[in-house]
């Protein structure tokens, strides 16, 4: 597991407490009506969760991945307070390989690896949705610095080639765990359904 990677997760997460805000991004709020009853869900790079907890309070029983065990720690305790099903696991997503067909629904949002595109399709059952969102190019102030982070316009349509879009945008949002409504960054957001 990448130390250094951990390390500066585990020193952003380490004042966090159970009252942190943890919120769903957008995309996954805005069209949480086509969500499945039931089923299995992962947040992928989840850190404090929000989607996750989203997912649960949905009634889907969620595994969640970080690279952090401070913000894992908080989330699992969350859970036991709250009686929901979530699974957090310690994950480098660099060095491991998603199981094949075992979601209905993944979510990932403000976090960007092109290489994991083709792992998030294999890993959704037939019928199951990817909720995707993460920060738009090009590079903006309150933002991940690295370029490579940023997703361009249009590039999500591309990206999933084997899943059917069902949502695309593009703008200016709030971000869902800011103390300021005026704190604003720029995402692209998509949802895709693998074929049945």
């Amino acid at each position: 597991m990448s130390n250094k990677a951990a390390q500066k997760w585990d020193e952003k997460y380490a004042s966090a407490s159970l009252k942190t805000p943890a919120n769903p991004c957008f995309v996954l709020k805005q069209h949480s009506r086509l969500l499945p009853f039931n089923g299995r869900a992962l947040e992928v790079a989840c850190g404090l969760g929000g989607n996750a907890r989203f997912l649960a309070l949905c009634g889907l029983k969620t595994e969640a991945w970080d690279i952090s065990d401070t913000a894992l720690t908080l989330l699992n305790n969350w859970a036991s307070l709250n009686h929901l099903p979530i699974q957090p696991l310690i994950t480098d997503l660099e060095q491991m390989l998603l199981p094949y067909q075992q979601f209905d629904v993944i979510v990932v949002s403000r976090y960007l690896d092109r290489k994991l595109f083709s792992q998030l399709e294999n890993a959704l059952k037939p019928g199951g949705l990817l909720f995707y969102q993460t920060f738009l190019a090009p590079v903006q102030d309150n933002a991940p610095s690295n370029p490579d982070f940023y997703i361009q316009p249009g590039e999500f349509n591309q990206a999933c080639p084997n899943l059917q879009t069902l949502v695309y945008g593009e703008g200016w949002l709030a971000n869902e765990n800011s103390v300021s409504s005026a704190e604003k960054q720029r995402y692209a957001w998509y949802v895709g359904r693998k074929s049945q």
